[in-house]
């Protein structure tokens, strides 16, 4: 699996940040008090580690429709 130029990208900054900073962000309302990375880029990296692996990203069941909800 090939990332994108972005992603590429995100992840050398989100190294070199957090090599040289000890951490990836630096508004501390961004992340927890001690972590590397904030929520968001977290999430990021997650993605982008699925999309390396090959796994594809479940999709959420649609709402049912009236009719179908328990208990009527």
């Amino acid at each position: 699996m090939t990332l994108s130029e972005w992603e590429g990208e995100f992840l050398q900054s989100v190294g070199d940040r957090v090599k040289t900073h000890g951490r990836a962000f630096a508004d501390p309302e961004k992340g927890a008090r001690g972590q590397a990375l904030s929520a968001m880029q977290g999430r990021k990296l997650k993605e982008i580690a699925r999309k390396a692996r090959g796994v594809k990203r479940a999709q959420a069941s649609p709402p049912a429709a009236d009719g179908d909800r328990e208990g009527k």
